[in-house]
């Protein structure tokens, strides 16, 4: 495949209006290098965190290994995002494109006391659950092979926190073919797992939700821009929106 001169319109060539929509890689605070992740494990044990309140790195990054495992040295990873990460993906990547995953739904599905909530509000999060015969669009980048150890490292201290999530390699589809991606499902196994609130107890626990980067309903409100200026349809959200 021939790539033009220019890295950064290269990467865009698909969807060339987004690039202006994207947090950029220096200003993102999710960006989990080493030193990011061990601030936010500093300000986690300052807030009365016990030890445990994370996955073990060995736990994570065998976790990691495990899921790429069939991915060889030369082979680049496609990551399929549904929220934040299509605003703000923090990772060095070599191409977007628009993306359908068949058999899934965004959903609130999570709460959680970091980030965007605290003890006495806590945040949902968004997830996909599985739902037959629904669809979730959204973006797919692709991480060039010689980017993505380092990179998937700190993709999973970002999604792979508090093992809320189960990573899967999932076809995706896009309207230059279809894709092998990762993709961060709903581990509905978890103790954090709310699935079964209705969107009415969503909004309301949203509405109230504030943590130190910010407002739960703001997080709604980006994703609600960005799949607008995608021209991304999603009941779900947009049924949402009307409650906050």
């Amino acid at each position: 495949m021939k790539h033009d001169d220019n890295p950064i319109s290269d990467s865009y060539r698909h969807l060339p209006g987004l690039s202006g929509r994207l947090t950029p890689l220096e200003q993102s605070l999710v960006r989990m290098t080493p030193d990011v992740f061990a601030l936010w494990d500093e300000r986690a044990r300052a807030l009365g965190r016990p030890a445990n309140w994370r996955l073990p790195d060995e736990e994570r990054e065998s976790n990691r290994r495990t899921i790429l495992c069939n991915l060889g040295q030369a082979d680049d990873l496609w990551v399929f995002s549904y929220g934040s990460l299509m605003w703000d993906p923090a990772l060095v990547f070599a191409e977007v494109r628009l993306a359908e995953l068949p058999g899934y739904q965004r959903r609130f599905s999570f709460k959680t006391t970091l980030g965007r909530g605290c003890q006495d509000h806590p945040a949902l999060m968004l997830s996909l659950d599985e739902q037959a015969g629904n669809c979730c669009k959204g973006l797919v980048f692709r991480i060039a092979a010689d980017k993505v150890q380092a990179e998937s490292e700190m993709l999973w201290r970002r999604e792979m926190l508090r093992g809320t999530y189960c990573p899967r390699m999932l076809q995706v589809d896009t309207p230059q073919g279809h894709v092998c991606a990762l993709v961060f499902t709903a581990n509905p196994a978890h103790g954090d797992y709310v699935g079964a609130l209705t969107l009415q107890q969503t909004a309301a626990m949203i509405n109230k939700a504030h943590g130190v980067i910010g407002s739960n309903r703001h997080y709604v409100e980006q994703l609600a821009g960005q799949l607008e200026a995608l021209e991304i349809e999603d009941v779900y959200v947009a049924e949402l929106m009307k409650l906050l």
